[in-house]
């Protein structure tokens, strides 16, 4: 039974041969069952996306520039601090992800003379 093993460790059966099946057998159950029954952490967004285009440009090393249209960021009129942080995370999260700290913001006018959200990101 350990020479089955060992063979079956060190791929040592040619092509063909039932073993070699039985191995491919169970290399292709593997890579179509594994993601049903393992959580791989993803989470796929059920919620629509922002209704205007999202800019990111890179600022150097780690850093992201994110533009939002103020339309797109549902802030109350007196949040404080920590409610707009919350609100451009949930705004920028379909293009980046959870894996950015957003480090600072300010609001500026597009080319267009529209309200953005600039924010200042880490991955």
């Amino acid at each position: 039974m350990s020479k089955i093993l060992k063979s079956y460790f060190y791929w040592t059966y040619p092509r063909g041969n039932v073993h070699y099946d039985v191995m491919v057998s169970l290399i292709l159950l593997f890579i179509f069952v594994t993601p049903h029954l393992w959580d791989f952490g993803d989470k796929p967004s059920n919620e629509a996306g922002p209704a205007h285009p999202i800019q990111v440009v890179a600022d150097g090393g780690h850093d992201v520039i994110i533009s939002v249209q103020a339309a797109d960021v549902q802030v109350a009129p007196g949040a404080t601090q920590k409610e707009v942080k919350k609100a451009l995370r949930k705004a920028i999260e379909p293009v980046t992800g959870d894996a950015v700290i957003v480090e600072r913001w300010e609001t500026a006018t597009d080319a267009e003379g529209k309200l953005i959200w600039k924010i200042w990101a880490n991955r």
